[in-house]
């Protein structure tokens, strides 16, 4: 099977630099409605079986504008356990501003999620949102599909993701998160190894 899996489109949050996670939630920008009609353009021939995206209205919009360019129809399914990671006190709160609060912890989050004191800020344990999403793609194995597309976030994709391939929680951002509207491929027969084909690409935008 060939997961694609995109992070939703850039929002005012994004813009703002806040922190938004499940419990946070701003509309995309008018730009960013753009960008991903030229995304659902670049994967329109891409026959999907499905597409799954998180719950949260934000993920919800950028799936339906994607699912709106494809040339083959496929239902658009909503998914909870596909949500950004849940950063209690840290939401909606600017990043600059606690970065000068709490360098080290921002530095981590960033960084080096092995040294994230998630209890700090009442957030979601790293476990919890990357097993929660890992446990609902590995829920798709013996499904007849081979093409399926899920639209999630930033946080919890590139952590889940990274996982799934093999690092540890140190080298989960390693090279960042993923950016908005990203592309990232991954392929697997067994939902045990999976390889990626592709990671972070927006080559796809006009420049």
């Amino acid at each position: 099977m060939k997961l694609y899996f995109v992070r939703h489109g850039r929002t005012l949050w994004n813009l703002e630099g806040r922190f938004q996670g499940a419990s946070g939630d701003s509309p995309l920008l008018p730009e960013s409605i753009d960008v991903l009609q030229q995304l659902g353009q670049y994967l329109k021939e891409v026959p999907f079986d499905t597409i799954y995206s998180s719950d949260l209205p934000r993920a919800v919009k950028s799936a339906e504008i994607i699912q709106s360019q494809l040339q083959t129809p496929c239902p658009l399914k909503s998914i909870p356990d596909l949500r950004e990671w849940q950063l209690g006190k840290l939401e909606g709160l600017k990043i600059a501003t606690l970065n000068a609060i709490y360098p080290q912890q921002i530095k981590a989050f960033r960084s080096n999620l092995a040294q994230f004191d998630t209890r700090m800020f009442e957030a979601e344990s790293l476990y919890s949102t990357t097993q929660r999403t890992i446990q609902f793609i590995k829920s798709l194995k013996g499904s007849p599909d081979e093409r399926i597309l899920i639209v999630g976030h930033g946080a919890n994709l590139t952590a889940s993701l990274r996982t799934l391939l093999g690092y540890k929680e140190t080298h989960l951002r390693k090279e960042g998160g993923l950016a908005n509207a990203s592309l990232t491929v991954l392929e697997t027969d067994d939902f045990e190894t999976f390889t990626l084909e592709r990671w972070n690409d927006t080559s796809y935008q006009r420049k």
